[in-house]
């Protein structure tokens, strides 16, 4: 079994067209000097004590935010999303989606709606 370092590089070898876009205006602190990391492991404990990992698409430890973009594969995965967030809210993170159309047909709207919660 890879380790989970192992399959964020791989998550990040196999990006959408839309992550590809996010990333290239998220990179090197090009929105607002602010860090952002992509395919990230973000570890909590579980009820039984055992390590679980979120992988969000990109994060921002200084502000405290996730950003997805969610492709068709979410349409089958909502209560799996659903409880995803939840989780991540409980630590205090906010979580933007965004759908790859929006990523691919307005970028700018949606580089501003990261902006208002940074």
């Amino acid at each position: 079994m890879p380790s989970i370092i192992d399959l964020c590089r791989e998550l990040r070898q196999r990006a959408t067209p839309a992550e590809k876009i996010l990333w290239e205006h998220l990179r090197n602190r090009g929105l607002f000097k602010k860090k952002f990391l992509r395919q990230y492991p973000i570890c909590v404990k579980s009820t039984f004590n055992k390590n679980l990992y979120y992988i969000p698409d990109f994060y921002c430890h200084e502000a405290k935010l996730i950003v997805e973009a969610d492709g068709p594969v979410h349409n089958f995965k909502m209560e799996y999303d659903k409880n995803r967030d939840e989780v991540l809210s409980a630590l205090n993170l906010t979580i933007l989606r965004f759908k790859n159309e929006e990523i691919l047909d307005d970028i700018d709207l949606v580089l501003n709606k990261i902006k208002e919660r940074l």
